[in-house]
């Protein structure tokens, strides 16, 4: 099987290099891109303890950034690739950024906003989950299974 690089795959791939940059630095293995055009736009990973900021999630920081490089608060015609389920918080940024597609991998039973309030998504947003998604769950597990270990 040969690996477009316009697919889901790859995009969801280039999420994971992100979450992987964030565990390296300590953080929550989160990572995200935005595509517009078959083109990613934004790249971001988990910042929350480098920044001392509880808000800096990929998902945030990756809309923020797509938005200033396209110059509008809406994305209606990007695609956000994100490692784990969006939070409320986050889920509130794509509802307000009016983001196109949301492709996620591993869910967040605790803290995911389908679990929270499946209402929090733009109703125009068109959302896919599972997209690799034991590669993400598996970056979350270890994560936490080494914190627990300490």
């Amino acid at each position: 099987m040969t690996l477009s690089i316009h697919s889901d795959e790859h995009f969801m791939k280039e999420a994971l290099k992100q979450a992987l940059i964030a565990e390296e630095e300590g953080e929550i293995p989160v990572g995200a891109v935005v595509v517009a055009n078959k083109t990613i736009i934004a790249r971001a990973y988990n910042q929350t303890e480098r920044l001392n900021d509880p808000t800096a999630h990929a998902e945030m920081l990756a809309i923020t950034s797509a938005c200033n490089y396209l110059g509008t608060k809406y994305l209606t015609d990007c695609t956000l690739y994100v490692t784990l389920e969006p939070c409320g918080m986050c889920g509130g940024a794509l509802y307000w950024s009016q983001i196109g597609k949301l492709y996620y991998g591993a869910s967040d039973e605790k803290r995911g906003f389908s679990f929270l309030n499946e209402k929090i998504i733009h109703p125009k947003t068109e959302v896919q989950h599972g997209l690799m998604a034991s590669e993400a769950g598996s970056l979350v597990t270890r994560f936490f299974q080494k914190l627990r270990d300490k």
